[in-house]
């Protein structure tokens, strides 16, 4: 969740690389956020099955820090996430064309 600008972009005080977020970073994880809602799908089920999208990931690691993350974790890796929602993202420029998708 790139330590926590993606588990919760709209926190007082965003973190992105364990360091306070620039805004423009925090503008684009919500509106990757608003663009994931449009599908029923949680930003933290997206965040963490994107890497699994390249063909030389075959593992995610989430750092859980409780049993309650770990299990939520778990809940996002089985959320169901429409093709649609990747090609959206592509289409508003949120991601790049031709990257390797899940």
């Amino acid at each position: 969740f790139n330590s926590g600008l993606l588990a919760d972009p709209y926190a007082p005080q965003p973190t992105f690389n364990y360091l306070p977020a620039l805004p423009e970073l925090i503008e684009k994880a919500r509106t990757l956020d608003t663009v994931c809602r449009k599908y029923n799908v949680p930003l933290k089920a997206a965040a963490i099955q994107f890497p699994l999208g390249h063909p030389a990931v075959v593992s995610v690691l989430s750092g859980a820090r409780s049993v309650a993350e770990l299990e939520e974790n778990l809940a996002m890796f089985r959320v169901e996430i429409p093709a649609e929602l990747w090609q959206d993202l592509i289409a508003q420029g949120l991601l790049p064309e031709g990257i390797p998708l899940p």
